[in-house]
């Protein structure tokens, strides 16, 4: 019963912003069917209950009381909404949602002055896994690491290369979240487990533009002076990150900022505020309990708007909350 209560109030608010979002209808020749806005919220609360588009579809037929709030006359087919799915979610579009959540969001600036922006990363699952079949992987992975110990032949090499295949295709997301409401202020979607460093940029500018941020933490993945330099130099944000990218050595670290990290970390004289990076990895844990830890999409790019998706009913859960 709570969770039908908090699907109805995710839509409704999904329909008022999707009305800011875009037009009704996305030609002079569209069908009068539904607006955009309408499949905007049928497909949040499609996310927000982890259904499928079929079983979304046969859900909306039996709440005819919640299509009323919304204007609509009867609920949009499976086809309509994969085909939604495809068309509204382009990126200008969902920043813009970003831009708009983030302007009705009163307490942003005070939080973001008591506490940092935090920035990190998360890998979804690209199809659904079991628990079941999660304990059969760790056990053949130990199992794997013991054959390791001893001259693998051939064996190491296929199994490398089938590793490289999967990390190529794995679909990551990268938020930078307000460590005091866990609002998320930037998204950044892809395919493949790269290097963290270079989202750094994109991210923290997106949430400079909205919120006015004071203080950004991050962990070793975004070290770089480059990096630094952008959020001390170019947004006059003070920057936390470890520098521990690349090999262990006692030389001091390249280049004057990371040299500084090196030196503060050394003494743990921001130990306290980089202590609230764990506030990004608890966003991550909502996400992935609330909305679910794997995709259901199949095509790159669709993957890549689910995620995106996941972050904006993330803010419209705790809007509504």
């Amino acid at each position: 019963m709570e969770t039908n209560r908090s699907a109805r109030q995710l839509m409704l608010r999904a329909y008022q912003l999707g009305q800011r979002i875009w037009p009704d209808f996305a030609s002079p020749f569209s069908r009068r069917d539904f607006t955009q806005a309408q499949l905007f919220a049928c497909l949040a609360v499609r996310e927000f209950l982890k259904f499928s588009y079929r079983r979304a579809e046969a859900f909306l037929a039996d709440v005819p009381d919640w299509l009323a709030e919304i204007n609509l006359c009867q609920a949009p087919d499976h086809n309509t909404l994969w085909r939604a799915f495809g068309k509204l979610l382009k990126p200008r579009r969902i920043q813009r949602a970003l831009d708009l959540l983030a302007k009705e969001t009163g307490d942003l600036a005070s939080g973001l002055a008591r506490k940092p922006l935090s920035i990190d990363s998360t890998c979804y699952e690209p199809h659904h896994r079991s628990r079941h079949y999660d304990r059969v992987c760790r056990r053949m992975q130990r199992e794997n690491q013991r054959k390791a110990a001893k001259p693998p032949g051939k064996w190491g090499k296929t199994v490398n290369a089938s590793r490289s295949r999967k990390l190529r295709k794995m679909p990551k997301l990268a938020l930078a979240v307000s460590a005091a409401g866990h609002r998320i202020l930037a998204a950044k979607a892809m395919l493949g487990n790269g290097s963290d460093a270079p989202d750094f940029d994109d991210l923290l500018f997106h949430a400079w533009r909205r919120a006015p941020v004071k203080t950004v933490v991050a962990d070793a993945g975004y070290d770089s002076e480059k990096n630094h330099r952008i959020a001390r130099l170019d947004m006059n944000i003070r920057s936390i990150i470890p520098p521990k990218i690349g090999r262990p050595t006692s030389k001091p670290a390249q280049g004057r900022f990371r040299r500084l990290m090196q030196q503060r970390f050394a003494r743990k004289a921001d130990a306290k505020v980089y202590g609230q990076r764990c506030q990004s990895e608890t966003v991550n844990s909502m996400m992935k309990r609330n909305l679910g830890e794997y995709l259901r999409s199949i095509r790159k790019d669709r993957r890549k708007k689910e995620m995106l998706l996941k972050s904006i009913t993330h803010n419209l859960m705790l809007e509504e909350g």
